[in-house]
């Protein structure tokens, strides 16, 4: 078998053989048929990331089969009794486990979930971490009602586009920014209402005079641009984030 693993940081993974063990206790072994790239996996090699080890398979999504059933990965590895948060010895697949950049991989048996008929292998395998990811923010944390004005910036990352399009599809009046245009203009192809590039100065004015003030704002950038959003946001709005890529809150 083979598989991309990670023998060291600031290089490029090794596409080489790879025998995955036997599986353990409550375990089972998948046959991967597609696999999906996040930013994680860029971050981990550039040491970016908490609890790395090498060597390692990189990848946390992915969809294979299993006895003839196809089926979809949960990447969220022990994550405990509570919808609210996670448990202490959560993680997810692709490190410090071994992830799915591999022809086969060990699962939980409880991590694997049958892919929806309408799925391809390649869309499958683009679901589950930035869907998820999507999903908590808006509904599980922001609790997204029909009808709500939604502000997401960087409209560019994949879980932004998730995000985007669960609110659509939840009736909310989707904005969004982008440093851009063309990503701006491709979502608003995709339904969104309208967006601004927020490397213009005074963009959060521009965007509250087109929408009139924001119920929820999905963000993962954090940095100076984070202060603001209570400058665009109506009374009782929510701000969900789940990242600081530009730097700290």
């Amino acid at each position: 078998m083979k598989a991309l693993i990670i023998n060291q940081l600031n290089a490029l993974p090794d596409y080489t053989d790879f025998n995955p063990a036997l599986p353990a206790a409550g375990e089972v072994q998948v046959a991967v048929k597609a696999a999906a790239l996040n930013h994680r996996d860029v971050f981990i090699t550039q040491g970016l990331y908490a609890g790395i080890r090498t060597p390692c398979v990189l990848g946390s999504d992915g969809v294979g089969v299993i006895n003839d059933r196809r089926v979809i990965f949960y990447p969220a590895i022990d994550w405990g009794d509570s919808p609210d948060f996670q448990s202490k010895t959560f993680r997810v697949l692709g490190m410090p486990e071994n992830g799915t950049f591999a022809e086969a991989i060990n699962l939980p048996a409880s991590n694997i979930y049958d892919l929806p008929e309408h799925l391809s292998w390649e869309q499958g395998a683009a679901l589950p971490l930035a869907g998820l990811t999507a999903w908590r923010t808006v509904f599980t944390r922001c609790a997204l009602k029909k009808g709500e004005k939604v502000f997401i910036s960087g409209i560019g990352g994949g879980v932004a586009l998730m995000a985007m399009q669960f609110a659509i599809a939840a009736g909310a009046e989707v904005f969004v920014s982008s440093g851009s245009y063309e990503k701006i203009e491709r979502a608003i192809a995709l339904g969104a209402k309208g967006g601004v590039n927020y490397k213009e100065p005074g963009w959060e004015k521009k965007i509250k005079e087109e929408a009139g003030g924001f119920d929820v704002i999905i963000d993962s950038a954090g940095g100076d641009g984070f202060s603001l959003f209570p400058s665009i946001c109506n009374p009782g709005a929510r701000i969900g984030f789940y990242g600081v890529t530009m730097g700290k809150v």
